[in-house]
């Protein structure tokens, strides 16, 4: 188990502290998608770096000028309320219900673990995300849609196999790349098409 963490000097500095040791628990929130070679279930940690890798190469096709490194931070943010409202599959209509109220309340406890001013800082930025009306937001929700996209082509299927999704869902979900990815929207059709021909996705 290691040594005893003794308490930080400061209280600003015990407060990050222990909001650093709770973002741990965020590797153990198991999303729905498989990992791209099926070996096991993806968790919420991993979905999030993965995600805010793929802003920065993919950065090129956002529609309008979009500052990366702020991009990033709202990718790395967006799904820590995870850690106390669980992983809301995107195509299950009864758990995203009341899935905003879940997550608020979450932000909330979460992020007043930290010192006030960082409180508030990264209440906003989780705020921004959720409400996806800046250019950054945008950019990060649409490479919030096309990771798990992305691994149910590598996985012949995956999620969508499993739950029955049929490719008008599919469309409906990924139209935030639309939105602000446009150049990959023919990447999206040309795979759908393909998932369909092969059995990997339902027709409408």
């Amino acid at each position: 188990m290691g040594l005893p963490m003794l308490s930080p000097s400061s209280l600003r500095l015990s407060q990050q502290i222990q909001f650093v040791c709770e973002l741990d628990k965020l590797k153990q929130v198991l999303r729905q998608t498989s990992l791209m070679d099926g070996s096991r279930r993806e968790n919420s940690a991993e979905h999030s770096w993965h995600i805010a890798l793929m802003a920065i190469a993919l950065s090129e096709y956002a529609a309008e000028p979009v500052n990366i490194g702020h991009a990033v931070k709202l990718l790395l943010l967006h799904d820590v309320v995870e850690i106390d409202a669980g992983d809301t599959f995107c195509f299950d209509a009864q758990g995203n219900q009341d899935k905003a109220e879940r997550e608020q309340r979450a932000a909330e406890r979460l992020f007043g673990l930290l010192p006030t001013d960082l409180s508030a800082e990264l209440h906003t930025l989780w705020e921004e995300f959720e409400t996806g009306e800046t250019p950054e937001a945008r950019f990060a929700k649409a490479m919030d849609c096309l990771q798990p996209f992305l691994h149910n082509l590598e996985t012949e299927g995956g999620t969508w196999k499993k739950h029955g999704i049929t490719c008008d869902r599919v469309f409906q979900r990924m139209q935030a790349v639309k939105r602000a990815t446009p150049d990959l929207w023919g990447f999206v059709e040309t795979q759908v098409a393909e998932a369909v021909a092969v059995g990997f996705l339902r027709e409408a």
